[in-house]
């Protein structure tokens, strides 16, 4: 596995010292350079499970303000956003000259639940709410990826949906994930990779990764055929 480099996305960092960070990567690390446009730290260990070296820059948008019916479009229309925040921040005239390709990542992702999407919960009384209506039942989620080639233009996404059943949650394990407070912070609610969670995770069609935020197989295809 390639060493992570890693940009704190809290700490402003102007465009030049940021562009440094991605030239100070061990020259063996991969042959392109990658930008991961999320400070979620689930995408950020899958991106070093898949062993390229990377560096963070986070998207400042406001996400609530870009609606879309279905969950597909809504993933992708902000994935898109973010990719255009990002690249509004960075001198693209010198990707285009440097020899080594700089590919871009975003992505996005919503929980559905009975046709409805969810993204985070806005209060701890919505997260309680949201995991109540998984107990039993079942939701899904809807991911996206994005790529950009800094260097060519090129760009490419893809979504992928993930089915998730569920055991009956008990109200103590409910309330032990809100106070954590860690629902909060992801879409619907939902971290079934997590230990108080995982047991009563009946079944998931389709990949765990994907769940996470990042699903390896669509990444490492776009990325190939970025490049």
């Amino acid at each position: 596995m390639t060493k992570e480099s890693l940009t704190h996305p809290d700490s402003p960092v102007s465009p030049s010292e940021f562009r440094q960070s991605l030239g100070n990567m061990e020259a063996s690390a991969t042959p392109v350079k990658i930008i991961l446009g999320s400070s979620s730290m689930p995408r950020r260990k899958i991106l070093a499970e898949m062993g390229y070296g990377f560096s963070v820059m986070a998207a400042d948008i406001d996400e609530k303000s870009i609606r879309k019916e279905k969950p597909e479009d809504l993933v992708m229309a902000i994935a898109e956003a973010k990719a255009e925040a990002i690249l509004n921040r960075l001198p693209i005239g010198d990707y285009i000259k440097e020899a080594e390709p700089t590919i871009l990542i975003t992505g996005d992702q919503v929980v559905v639940y009975e046709g409805v999407i969810r993204e985070k919960p806005s209060s701890r009384e919505e997260a309680r709410q949201f995991i109540k209506d998984y107990s039993g039942g079942q939701c899904a989620t809807v991911g996206s990826v994005l790529v950009t080639n800094l260097k060519t233009g090129f760009r490419k996404g893809e979504w992928d949906r993930v089915e998730i059943q569920f055991h009956e949650i008990p109200d103590e394990v409910i309330e032990k994930l809100i106070e954590e407070g860690i629902v909060l912070n992801v879409a619907g609610g939902l971290v079934i990779e997590h230990s108080l969670i995982l047991p009563y995770v009946k079944q998931v069609v389709g990949a765990m990764d994907s769940v996470m935020g990042l699903p390896k197989a669509v990444t490492e295809k776009l990325i190939k055929e970025a490049l």
